[in-house]
């Protein structure tokens, strides 16, 4: 059986970062500290051939779970052993039926269009095709409520944004950079569930409303994909209004089309929503937005519900009432997010080459997850 090996991290210290100490990197098949050796899924390759490990970075790229004293500038790389995800159940015999017709129609694909006009068409990169999983096809089925023919139309419309958002080559770190000089988003720590946890601070807005902007948000949203551990399909969205203000608040149009976007091309992504302290102007806008949540979407959110009842205190950030005594600094936390994230991704794409680029692959085994 084939695996990749790799070093595994190390808590990130102060002295590591100002001295810029190199070769500290962390696997995706890394045990995180303290977890038990009995653990109910191990971390290891499919059969198949040799896996080719990425190429690691030269700098610091995540930390375990932070010690209480310590000061940390870094994303954590694991979730707690004992936060463990919640899978979707598995199709009954009917959905499977379904989903084999949305596999067919996927597979039988040989371009797909530039753009939501049509007036172009290009071949399906390898790239495309690696993020066409079975998962990803059962989300959409999912998000239909098992019609194949919405979810094949939605998973073309989907990969046809993907292009022309710019997904692949214009949503970058570098692009993406100067919107999170002050820390106002960032990926810190997973919660109860093992999902990676997105806090937004508005209070810490520092741009004028743009494209850019939305850009931003899109770009931490596949950071969070990428570093999502086997068997999570999910993020949790943390977001804090106090101190906000309606000029750092979105507009209505700026919210809508976020909204538009998570709904329709990040289907089942998201697990939870925390909300909290928020202000009466913007309580108004959230009764405003309301109807254009989608149902399944509402259950979701919880408001003013106690960050501690859903994320671990040693992975909340001590200034949001948890233990993890987390500090931003932009030159460090912004390219460490990047090279994490490109690791946890080189190493999903290694695996996904070594079992045979297939449409319909499995993400708990491309994530690192063992055979079943």
């Amino acid at each position: 059986m084939a695996t990749t090996t790799e070093p595994q991290a190390v808590p990130a210290t102060d002295t590591l970062l100002n001295e810029k100490v190199a070769s500290l990197t962390v696997s995706d098949d890394a045990t995180p500290a303290g977890s038990s050796d009995n653990s109910e899924k191990t971390s290891e390759v499919a059969p198949g051939p040799a896996v080719v490990a990425p190429e690691l970075s030269s700098k610091p790229v995540a930390t375990e779970t932070p010690k209480d004293d310590e000061v940390f500038k870094l994303p954590i790389a694991h979730p707690l052993d004992t936060c463990k995800p919640g899978s979707p159940p598995e199709p009954t015999a009917e959905q499977q039926k379904k989903y084999d017709t949305v596999l067919a129609a996927v597979e039988a694909w040989t371009e797909i269009p530039d753009t939501a006009k049509g007036t172009s068409k290009a071949p399906l990169t390898d790239e495309e095709r690696m993020w066409l999983t079975r998962n990803c096809l059962l989300r959409y089925l999912r998000a239909t409520k098992w019609a194949p023919n919405e979810a094949i139309t939605r998973l073309q419309a989907t990969l046809t944004w993907r292009r022309e958002f710019g997904i692949y080559d214009k949503i970058t770190a570098e692009h993406t950079a100067p919107e999170n000089e002050t820390g106002k988003q960032v990926i810190i720590g997973y919660d109860i569930n093992g999902r990676p946890c997105l806090y937004q601070d508005p209070s810490k807005q520092n741009t004028q409303e743009s494209e850019r902007q939305v850009h931003h948000l899109v770009y931490l949203l596949e950071r969070a994909i990428d570093i999502m551990p086997p068997g999570q399909e999910t993020l949790a969205l943390v977001i804090n209004f106090a101190n906000s203000s309606r000029k750092t608040s979105p507009s209505m149009a700026m919210s809508r089309n976020v909204l538009n976007i998570l709904q329709t091309y990040y289907p089942e992504r998201l697990g939870r929503a925390l909300i909290s302290q928020l202000p009466m102007i913007i309580s108004m806008f959230f009764k405003v937005i309301t109807p254009f949540i989608d149902p399944l979407t509402r259950e979701k959110i919880r408001f003013n519900e106690p960050y501690t009842s859903n994320i671990p205190p040693s992975q909340l950030l001590k200034s949001w009432g948890g233990e993890a005594n987390f500090e931003y600094e932009h030159d460090v936390y912004w390219p460490a997010l990047d090279a994490f994230a490109k690791q946890r991704k080189e190493a999903f794409r290694e695996r996904w080459i070594a079992r045979g680029k297939k449409i319909g692959d499995d993400e708990w085994i491309l994530k690192g997850g063992s055979p079943q």
